[in-house]
């Protein structure tokens, strides 16, 4: 039986970008040690309070079906602190609770995408971007940016393909490059979505994670506010990856819609889930900041590791819980270099192509292994570029 155009062309007809990932998983179900610096997992689990709260909603039988549209304890929660946080004036009415940001990225796009429309994103992208827009039945075009400008966006390098389209999707801060995108930027971006009567998708599920700099949501900007649909996640701030539990921000006309969407697919979020979520965005910075800290000390870490030496460059790593290493002096792909450390020093890493074209020559390093043991492999992948280099150059 012939199966869906759409089902079947998610990747596009080829890889998705995970090969590597797959294989160390392979190494290390066959009883290989494996040091896997690949995806965006913490190495904490979910902090024991949120774990009590959800054990004392479950208990008290908020076990069922819970409100389409999210509780309106999570809603009203999540409305005051991005008010708090953007100074936009929200309510439980421009939220939508979703099961985790990806759900949230796929409906966003469902909404604002008819089949055929453009839905525009940037490259490098998380891995699972132009599936998203294909599987809403838009048509996924990339938009580069450069190495040369620490990828941040080029305004005038996405109107030149903005013909067509409906939406672009951004992510800051990055994964995977780790960048935060400026107030230059991020200001260019707006004029250009309100000049060309585009909707923005902002990914802002990194916001707790910054380093260097300021988060300023697109969402704050002026005219912004009613084209934007801003991407939440407690995955990333609270270490609550596998509660799949996340949210959408936006014009209230467009939430109704969505609740519609949410009604006819996801059918909402556990109960228990919603009300250890809420117990979480209220528990104060110093729990955000427990979830946050190993990755700001291993980023001040991996800063002393790549000064000594000088093969393999660093893309500035101003949030996120990842590193986007410049390995090009290697004479290697990204790919290529990946493969070749992972098989000479067992150490996992996602190549740059994994990520689009842009990042090709670059190896992204995740954040999630205990310090010494992130710090010695990050020692090891830049002696391992060091020797490849001097070959290269020998050669």
């Amino acid at each position: 039986m012939k199966l869906s155009h759409r089902i079947t062309h998610l990747t596009g007809g080829g890889s998705d970008g995970w090969d590597v990932f797959y294989r160390a998983r392979r190494m290390i179900a066959e009883g290989q040690a494996v040091t896997e610096l690949t995806i965006g997992e913490h190495d904490i689990r979910t902090h024991p309070s949120i774990l009590a709260e959800m054990d004392r909603s479950a208990r008290a039988g908020h076990t069922g079906y819970a409100m389409v549209p999210g509780t309106d304890l999570l809603r009203d929660t999540v409305a005051a602190r991005v008010q708090t946080r953007t100074g936009v004036p929200t309510t439980r009415h421009n939220v939508l609770i979703t099961p985790g940001g990806q759900a949230a990225l796929f409906a966003a796009h469902m909404a604002v995408c008819d089949p055929g429309d453009v839905g525009l994103y940037l490259d490098p992208f998380y891995a699972t971007y132009p599936g998203t827009i294909r599987g809403a039945g838009a048509v996924a075009r990339a938009v580069q940016t450069r190495a040369e400008d620490a990828f941040q966006p080029d305004a005038a390098r996405i109107a030149e393909q903005a013909e067509g389209a409906a939406s672009l999707l951004i992510n800051t801060p990055n994964n995977p490059t780790g960048v935060v995108y400026s107030r230059e930027s991020l200001t260019e971006i707006a004029d250009l979505c309100r000049e060309r009567n585009l909707w923005l998708i902002s990914d802002e599920v990194y916001d707790t994670q910054v380093w260097d700099g300021a988060h300023l949501s697109p969402r704050a900007l002026p005219g912004m506010a009613d084209r934007t649909l801003v991407v939440g996640s407690m995955s990333k701030s609270h270490a609550m990856t596998g509660s799949r539990c996340g949210w959408i921000v936006g014009p209230e006309e467009a939430i109704e819609h969505l609740i519609n969407l949410a009604t006819h697919t996801t059918y909402g979020v556990p109960g228990y889930i919603q009300d250890a979520a809420s117990y979480a965005l209220t528990a104060g910075d110093e729990l955000e900041e427990e979830v946050a800290a190993p990755f700001r000390r291993r980023r001040a870490l991996a800063m002393q590791v790549l000064a000594r030496q000088n093969t393999v460059g660093l893309i500035p790593a101003q949030g996120a819980m990842y590193l986007m290493l410049d390995i090009r002096a290697t004479g290697q792909s990204g790919e290529d270099f990946a493969n070749a450390l992972l098989d000479t020093h067992a150490i996992a890493v996602m190549p740059g192509e994994s990520f689009g074209q842009a990042a090709a020559g670059h190896v992204r390093v995740a954040m999630t292994i205990d310090d010494d043991r992130f710090a010695a492999a990050l020692q090891t992948l830049c002696d391992f570029a060091a020797r490849l280099a001097s070959q290269t150059a020998a050669e």
